[in-house]
């Protein structure tokens, strides 16, 4: 088990960013970065035994700091939409960013994938990582409290790459971590994920309105929206009504059947064309399916089109601050939050 730095760039203002190159016994590579306590690659075998990189990315910080897709970024402080960009706590109404139209999405204006966090190299007898920190100071982006975060990343020699989150705080505050990785199995071997087969452990997921706000929980059953048994992601994409103003294509909370914080699976995802399958497992409640809808080939998106990934963020529902309903996002003084997710490659 390895674990290589090198320089990855200089942000605009002036900080050193570096690129962590994690390797196992059976030759899977895993690249991380400092700059937002990014996912930059991994790389695992096809059916074949040749590895290929699976997520998207860029080959240096700068890109990173241009583009505003989120790849393979961590998301914080909550991950998701926020309302109006406000909430309550205790009494007192908290003012976020607006930065998606008149709501607050992943954190604000600069979120947790936008700074530049600590990093220490992570080894055990069978893995090798690194692990992140943060501290988020009190008043960041609006939030209550100064947030010490820790993201820590290993890949297994069992090819499986697991995520670990804490956070702790000195005010009562709100928290919702994840990851905004972009999957493509196929490594490169086809342009879009539409041929991709998934299956959600999920039979109800979170309505949203235009504005992808909650107005609930529904039925996945006889729609769109049911990936409960193995599906072809495409095929269930045209079942969505087109709109003009709006890319086709899924950006949806599924309400996982677990609901304890255990470790439990979440989801599986097949390339059919290379014979990668990836299962995700997680404590958390929640899953966002997003087909990377936005995604346009242009230079600002690293020529990646449309659908050319899928991203599985697992995670509490959106707006959950102000939903009562909904599993609680508060993190109190004196209390630790934490959250794992692993992704094994079958």
């Amino acid at each position: 088990m390895t674990v290589r730095k090198t320089k990855f760039g200089t942000t605009t203002d002036g900080l050193a960013v570096d690129l962590y190159e994690c390797r196992n016994r059976r030759g899977a590579v895993l690249k991380l970065s400092n700059y937002g306590a990014t996912i930059v690659a991994l790389e695992v075998p096809d059916r074949n035994g040749r590895n290929g990189n699976i997520v998207l990315g860029f080959d240096s910080v700068n890109a990173y700091e241009e583009h505003d897709a989120y790849f393979g970024a961590t998301i914080g402080r909550y991950g998701n939409r926020i309302a109006r960009g406000r909430f309550a706590l205790h009494g007192k109404d908290y003012i976020l960013a607006t930065n998606n139209g008149e709501n607050h999405l992943h954190g604000g204006d600069r979120g947790f994938d936008k700074v530049v966090w600590e990093a220490r190299p992570e080894t055990t007898v069978d893995a090798a990582g690194i692990e992140f920190t943060y501290t988020s100071p009190d008043g960041e982006e609006g939030y209550p409290g100064t947030l010490v975060v820790t993201v820590t990343y290993l890949l297994g020699d069992d090819n499986a790459l697991s995520i670990e989150y804490t956070a702790v705080t000195d005010k009562t505050t709100v928290v919702n971590l994840t990851n905004h990785a972009y999957w493509n199995l196929s490594a490169g071997a086809a342009p879009t994920i539409l041929d991709h087969v998934l299956m959600l452990a999920a039979d109800r997921y979170v309505a949203v309105n235009d504005d992808l706000i909650p107005t609930g929980i529904a039925d996945v059953t006889n729609s769109a929206m049911d990936f409960s048994k193995p599906t072809a992601i495409g095929a269930q994409i045209d079942l969505l009504p087109a709109s003009q103003d709006d890319p086709r294509g899924f950006d949806h909370c599924y309400v996982l059947r677990n609901q304890d914080r255990s470790l439990a699976l979440a989801a599986r995802l097949h390339d059919p064309q290379t014979g990668r399958s990836m299962e995700v497992h997680t404590t958390e409640p929640g899953i966002q399916f997003y087909t990377s809808n936005s995604l346009d080939g242009g230079e600002a998106d690293g020529g990646y089109p449309q659908h050319a990934a899928v991203c599985l963020e697992t995670q509490h529902y959106p707006d959950s601050p102000n939903q009562p309903n909904f599993p609680s996002v508060r993190l109190e003084p004196g209390e630790t939050w934490r959250s794992k997710t692993v992704y094994r490659f079958v």
